[in-house]
C-alpha cells in the first residue's frame, strides 16, 4: 500500500489494563481523528481462553487476527489513504507477541504463516504511545472496569505479557528507528482524571507529529 498523503496514525499500545482505550479516545477527541478501537468483547473464545489458555488460544487468536487485519485494511482504504488522520488502540504487530506467549510451536509456526501473509502490505503507525505499569496497577485498573471476561486472568500471564510488551518495543526501535516511540508510566501518569498528564502525552505528541509533517514535505 502506497500512502499519498502524510496522515498521522497514532497507535496507542500496551499490556491489559493500562489504558490504551481511554487515551486513544481522549487524543481521538483532542486531535478529531478517526478513532479505531479494537475488538476485544466481539470475540467468542475470549472467557474460554482465559479459563484455559492452551485450549483455546489458537482460536482465540486467528479471530483477532482476522478481524484486525480487516479494520486496518479498511481504515487504510477509507482514512489513510486520502490523508484523514488516525488514532488506535492497537495495532496488529500485538498479535504476534501475544500468540508466541500462548500458542504451542506447531500452531505458532502455521500462525506466523498466516500472520505474515496477511500484514506484510497494511499500513505501520507512524508513531507509536507506548504505556506501561506496574502489576497490581494493571490488576486493579481491570477489577475497576468489571469486564466479566477478564475474571479469569492469571495474574502470572499478565506479568508475562508485560514482560514480552517491553522487550518488543525495544526490539522494534532497532528494527524501525525511523518510527518514534512515545513511552509513559501509568504508575506516574492519570492522564483520564489529570489534565496536566494528558497534556503532557498531546504536546509530546504534536511535536512528534510536526517534525514528522516536516519530513514527508
Amino acid at each position: 500500500m502506497t500512502q499519498q498523503y502524510y496522515a498521522p496514525f497514532i497507535a496507542v499500545e500496551g499490556p491489559i489494563g493500562v489504558g490504551k482505550t481511554s487515551l486513544s479516545t481522549k487524543l481521538s477527541e483532542h486531535f478529531q481523528t478517526n478513532h479505531l478501537k479494537e475488538i476485544v468483547e466481539e470475540n467468542p473464545f475470549l472467557s474460554k481462553f482465559y479459563e484455559n489458555i492452551e485450549e483455546w488460544s489458537f482460536q482465540t487468536e486467528m479471530f483477532f487476527l482476522c478481524n484486525r487485519y480487516k479494520q486496518l485494511e479498511d481504515t487504510y482504504e477509507h482514512c489513510l489513504s486520502k490523508g484523514q488522520a488516525v488514532v488506535s488502540d492497537y495495532h496488529i504487530f500485538k498479535n504476534l507477541l501475544f500468540a508466541k506467549q500462548t500458542l504451542r510451536d506447531d500452531h505458532f509456526h502455521k500462525y506466523d504463516r498466516i500472520y505474515r501473509l496477511l500484514t506484510d502490505d497494511l499500513p505501520r503507525p507512524n508513531v507509536i504511545i507506548y504505556l506501561h505499569a506496574s502489576l497490581p496497577t494493571l490488576l486493579d485498573r481491570i477489577k475497576r472496569r468489571g469486564r466479566s471476561i477478564e475474571k479469569s486472568i492469571d495474574p502470572k500471564y499478565l506479568h508475562q505479557l508485560s514482560e514480552d510488551y517491553h522487550q518488543y518495543i525495544k526490539d522494534h526501535k532497532r528494527v524501525y528507528p525511523h518510527i518514534p516511540i512515545l513511552t509513559f508510566n501509568g504508575d506516574e501518569m492519570d492522564f483520564v482524571n489529570k489534565e496536566d498528564d494528558l497534556n503532557i502525552i498531546i504536546d509530546q505528541v504534536k511535536h512528534v507529529i510536526k517534525k514528522q509533517e516536516a519530513l514527508f514535505l
